[in-house]
């Protein structure tokens, strides 16, 4: 069927080294470490930790419930509890998560060393599942990477203000400063110009070259980790005992609700197998560059959660820049500055890892013909998909402006457990049907690994409200349409040259 048309393995790789397509090696195994904790620690250590502590008791009602709070205490019940806060047992929503993605990078791992090509997910889904699955897993990578980078720019504009107010005692009028469409509570502006801003930056900086941007990346990273010590060992003796009782205010519900939300903060160590075609050795150092990456930002969240609810109260955290509202509020205003210069570098490491990952989706995707030809260029000197870099910067930094933090993250959370779920169904497969290729990297207990992250994967789904799986199920059903219309015809005629 032309629906589960696969590519195979051999064909892809030869694929990449194209010359009109081939793309500059030049990462190496902490250069790769590096671009991870450059996605994963970058606004939600700073911002959605606060969301998840608090949950969003303030806007109840049926849409904002999450889907295990009515399967577990039915419509009434869930609608009048909107979404549990997780409180200082965010810690082991933290811990959940880790579990989570730990089972998921595993079988990232696998994948990425037998199939070093860019596009990730979308990639294996093609040479394993087939065409359908891998415009289904591409169209949702782009909502993905999409609004997980818009999310980053909307906390970087957010803890910019407070660098402005510790240092300046100078806000910028609320007109550019805050979206149009905010969070319940917070201010509105008409657009955050600072959030477009940082996005051009950054995308000027990906065209420019990859190795140039890594060698960025690494020190924003080093920056950001220096910050986040600092705030840990420096606002570790103001911690209140107090402020951790009752550890669980919401019981496994909302520890469940935390995990689903803070799962945001680990979304990017994927982006990792994204730059496989310019590895210098991807068999070895995309599995070692996925594992380091979990196990460093999985030793900061863990610390970071632990200082934040014990310096204040869950209930009270801002959920916009809670770590820097947090020390506004005992007094550490040094603190606070060294943690806002580091949370701003962190963001901005952030978003270039996620815009990278974006534009490599894209550029595979386009190598298909499932996208249009131009997302594929690459640039003659620069070697970097160029064209498809800017887009997706106008694409990300347009609408930054406009909205609020917590529903760019929502999206992020159930498109990349999709993934994910994918990920680990490809493991089961292609085990099953090419059992003898080499594995530089091999899952262990395999179907046994697999099935325990999709059902992990799946417990972090229920724990998204009603309204996320609606947007979700309305972007599937757009990226359908678009394949059926555009995507499948080109595929059918690759035999055909283009005109």
């Amino acid at each position: 069927m032309p629906l589960l048309q696969t590519k195979s393995i051999d064909e892809l790789i030869a694929s990449s080294q194209e010359p009109s397509h081939r793309l500059r090696k030049t990462l190496g195994p902490w250069s790769l470490a590096f671009l991870g904790v450059g996605i994963v620690i970058g606004s939600g250590i700073f911002t959605v930790t606060g969301t998840a502590a608090s949950g969003k008791l303030k806007d109840p009602g049926l849409l904002q419930a999450t889907v295990l709070d009515l399967v577990m205490h039915g419509r009434a019940a869930a609608s009048a509890l909107g979404r549990p806060g997780a409180g200082p047992a965010i810690v082991l929503s933290f811990a959940a998560v880790l579990v989570a993605c730990l089972f998921a990078g595993l079988c990232f791992a696998e994948l990425a060393s037998m199939i070093p090509i860019a596009g990730s997910t979308y990639t294996y889904a093609y040479a394993i599942l087939g065409e359908i699955f891998a415009w289904i897993i591409g169209w949702d990578l782009i909502l993905e990477y999409a609004v997980a980078n818009m999310s980053v720019a909307v906390g970087f504009s957010a803890y910019l203000q407070d660098l402005g107010d510790n240092i300046f005692g100078f806000h910028l009028p609320a007109a550019i400063a805050y979206p149009l469409f905010p969070a319940p509570g917070s201010p509105a502006g008409i657009y955050n110009i600072p959030a477009l801003l940082i996005t051009l930056a950054v995308t000027w900086v990906l065209v420019r070259g990859v190795k140039e941007s890594a060698e960025t990346n690494t020190t924003m990273v080093i920056i950001k980790i220096a910050a986040i010590l600092i705030f840990v060992f420096g606002a570790a003796s103001a911690i209140h005992p107090g402020n951790w009782h009752p550890f669980a205010p919401h019981g496994l519900a909302g520890i469940i609700s935390g995990a689903s939300i803070v799962f945001f903060t680990y979304v990017g160590f994927d982006a990792v197998s994204t730059a496989a075609e310019e590895c210098k050795n991807p068999q070895r150092d995309l599995p070692f560059g996925i594992i380091a990456t979990l196990i460093i930002c999985t030793l900061l969240y863990g610390a970071v959660s632990l200082v934040l609810t014990g310096i204040a109260n869950w209930q009270k955290l801002d959920p916009d820049s809670a770590v820097a509202v947090a020390l506004k509020n005992i007094g550490y205003n040094r603190i606070r500055l060294v943690v806002s210069a580091g949370a701003l570098m962190g963001m901005i490491s952030s978003l270039l890892v996620g815009q990278f990952g974006q534009a490599r989706i894209w550029f595979a995707m386009s190598r298909d013909r499932l996208l249009p030809r131009a997302f594929g260029a690459v640039h003659k000197k620069f070697r970097t998909p160029y064209v498809g870099t800017w887009i997706a910067g106008l694409l990300v930094g347009i609408p930054s402006g406009l909205w609020d933090i917590d529903t760019f993250a929502e999206l992020t959370n159930i498109g990349t457990l999709f993934a994910f779920i994918i990920v680990a169904a490809s493991v089961i497969v292609l085990r099953r049907t090419q059992p003898d290729r080499p594995r530089p990297f091999r899952v262990p207990m395999v179907p046994l690994l697999p099935i325990l992250s999709i059902a992990c994967c799946l417990v972090l789904m229920m724990g998204l409200p009603l309204l996320t799986w609606l947007r979700f199920f309305a972007w599937l059903a757009i990226g359908l349409a678009v394949y059926f219309a555009y995507s499948r015809h080109r595929t059918e005629k690759l035999a055909v040259p283009e005109r």
